[in-house]
């Protein structure tokens, strides 16, 4: 029996998902989401489910245990929460007939929580990874259905890493559906090591989001990759360093190779760039922002008044 579909979801995993298993055999009844923060760029989930006729509800529903009643009404067999926020009620977890199920951009027991592919980047990991997990009360510590491991791109940031969880993590979903033919027993449920658990919380952010220019230059470029989500905003905001007195946000940081005896933290202006000294390099910076407006570092060498390091060689 094909399985009956809810999808909560956000963001252009969610979208993708709708487009994978609209163009499938199996129903889904209805779409929970918000609207994106920011609009342009690819269709939101909203609109794709309203192009597909399948109705759309606030995501904030599923945090209200009346609502598992409507779930049940709609005879939905499978919940797939693929990168919504809100914390679902357990009533509503219980409410489908097969199960409850979150598309988990990180690799379980180690990478729980929130904003782990900006984490894993930080950390400089060579593997990562995509889950797919059973959902029970608590965050992300459900038996594990499906999961997929892969090499960590060279230069990669915290987007380029969350895309590719995504373009690995609809085919682990379409595979859970299939499976989900054959009902609750047909679906993989691994429990997870939960001493070797980490969990990222939402607050938590690396080096609470200072740029240390004491160390080497690969390793600041690596941390500036790790909030790198452009086009997009960041949910940890931009890097930020002194400027002379100031504080500034930074992003772009690109290592030069060139060798600087300037203390650390220590700038200059270089053919129109804007370049700080690490421990063993100068550090090219692409983007600033200044007093909350994003500008070009070129146009800051016309203010040299401010910046105590101008000219350091």
């Amino acid at each position: 029996m094909r399985p009956r579909i809810l999808i909560v979801g956000q963001e252009a995993a969610g979208a993708q998902i709708l487009r994978a298993v609209a163009g499938s055999a199996h129903e889904v009844v209805a779409v929970l989401t918000q609207e994106p923060a920011t609009r342009g760029g690819p269709a939101s989930l909203k609109a794709l489910a309203k192009q597909a006729e399948v109705p759309v509800f606030p995501a904030r529903l599923v945090k209200d245990p009346a609502f598992a009643e409507r779930v049940r009404d709609w005879k939905v067999d499978v919940l797939l929460n693929v990168h919504s926020l809100h914390i679902v009620a357990d009533a509503v977890l219980a409410a489908p007939r097969i199960g409850s199920f979150n598309l988990h951009p990180g690799p379980l027991p180690e990478y729980a929580g929130l904003n782990t592919v900006g984490w894993a980047i930080y950390k400089d990991e060579a593997e990562y990874g995509v889950t797919v997990h059973w959902m029970q009360p608590g965050i992300d510590t459900g038996p594990i259905a499906f999961e997929q491991r892969f090499a960590v791109q060279a230069n990669a940031t915290a987007l380029s890493l969350a895309a590719e969880c995504t373009r690995r993590g609809v085919p682990l979903l379409l595979e859970l559906l299939a499976r989900a033919e054959d009902g609750a027993a047909g679906i993989p449920s691994r429990p997870q090591d939960l001493s070797a658990r980490v969990y990222y919380a939402r607050g938590r952010v690396p080096q609470d989001g200072r740029v240390d220019w004491n160390r080497p230059g690969a390793e600041i470029a690596r941390f500036a990759r790790a909030f790198d989500y452009g086009p997009f905003a960041s949910p940890w905001g931009w890097p930020t360093t002194l400027l002379g007195d100031r504080t500034v946000g930074v992003l772009g940081l690109k290592t030069t190779g060139r060798v600087t005896d300037c203390p650390p933290g220590g700038h200059r202006f270089e053919n129109g760039s804007l370049q700080f000294a690490a421990s063993d390099q100068w550090i090219e910076v692409s983007r600033v922002l200044l007093d909350g407006v994003p500008v070009r570092p070129e146009t800051l060498s016309q203010s040299v008044a401010v910046l105590s390091h101008e000219g350091a060689a």
